[in-house]
């Protein structure tokens, strides 16, 4: 059929992720590089399945990820995109 889901496996921590954990998920993925997200948590030392490493690395801890307000010109590039294109 398919694969297991790791993620509701016994034993996994949910929740919040700590100032900790994200250190650990920060030096494994410099050392080893992005990738392997399936076995990342178990040769991390962490506690959370592959799926929660994945999008707490893309979302919040990759480097040259934009936090923020949009800046006036990219907030007019979407309202020209917009006008030229729709809701496609």
């Amino acid at each position: 059929m398919g694969r297991i889901p790791l993620c509701s496996a016994d034993g996994l921590k949910r929740g919040a992720w700590t100032a900790e954990e994200d250190q650990k998920l920060i030096a494994y993925i410099q050392k080893h590089g992005e990738g392997g997200w399936r076995s990342l948590p178990k040769k991390a030392g962490l506690r959370r399945c592959g799926k929660s490493c994945r999008l707490r690395w893309v979302n919040c801890l990759k480097p040259g990820v934009k936090r923020g307000d949009f800046t006036s010109d990219e907030a007019q590039t979407i309202i020209e995109l917009h006008a030229a294109l729709g809701n496609r």
